[in-house]
């Protein structure tokens, strides 16, 4: 499926609003978790790498949800029971958001998604992609907490390549810087302006 084909998926249209943040803010925080070119190429590597491989990331991905009753309920409608419709809908996102992390350039349009993502986690716009009538939030600890497993998995996708370890682990390090970089761009929407 092309990217212009998985429903909710609105990186670059002008329903995106801008981020509120400067491009020179954002370029203050790739310093402080050391993101420089060098992982913008690691990542492109990861890309390539991964590739073929993105649907069983997400296996391991959403297996790792299913197994927990407290994470599987921000996708579950009001009566308890997991929306299946929902879950369908944000894997296809989910794929693309990898190859939108490894591929993309971390320009305007990356940074201003990065702030959709964000919102999409909160009250605020929750569910609107999808027309869904799920729980309307997801509480910032999972999102904070998440960093950990969407990193620690993803090392054996990674070294199930031919590259060199020296490379592979320069790939997990770019996705690693990655992932938080985007956890604290996802994190704007829960506090208010003046403390983020």
């Amino acid at each position: 499926m092309s990217s212009d084909q998985i429903p909710g998926y609105t990186y670059g249209t002008d329903d995106v609003p801008d981020a509120p943040i400067s491009m020179d803010e954002f370029e203050r925080l790739q310093q402080t978790v050391l993101f420089d070119e060098d992982d913008e190429e690691s990542l492109q590597m990861a890309g390539d790498v991964l590739e073929d491989q993105i649907d069983d990331v997400l296996d391991v991905w959403y297996g790792f949800v299913a197994d927990h009753d407290f994470l599987v309920y921000y996708f579950t409608d009001g009566e308890g029971n997991p929306d299946e419709e929902y879950l369908d809908r944000v894997r296809e996102r989910f794929g693309q958001w990898i190859r939108d992390t490894c591929e993309t350039p971390y320009d305007e349009n990356w940074l201003n998604y990065q702030f959709e993502i964000g919102r999409r986690h909160t009250r605020e716009r929750k569910n609107e992609a999808d027309d869904a009538d799920a729980v309307d939030h997801i509480d910032m600890r999972y999102l904070v907490a998440f960093i950990y497993p969407i990193t620690a998995t993803i090392r054996e996708f990674l070294a199930d390549s031919d590259h060199s370890e020296a490379e592979v682990d320069a790939m997990y390090h770019a996705w690693f810087k990655s992932i938080v970089l985007q956890v604290t761009l996802w994190s704007y929407p829960y506090v208010p302006d003046e403390n983020w």
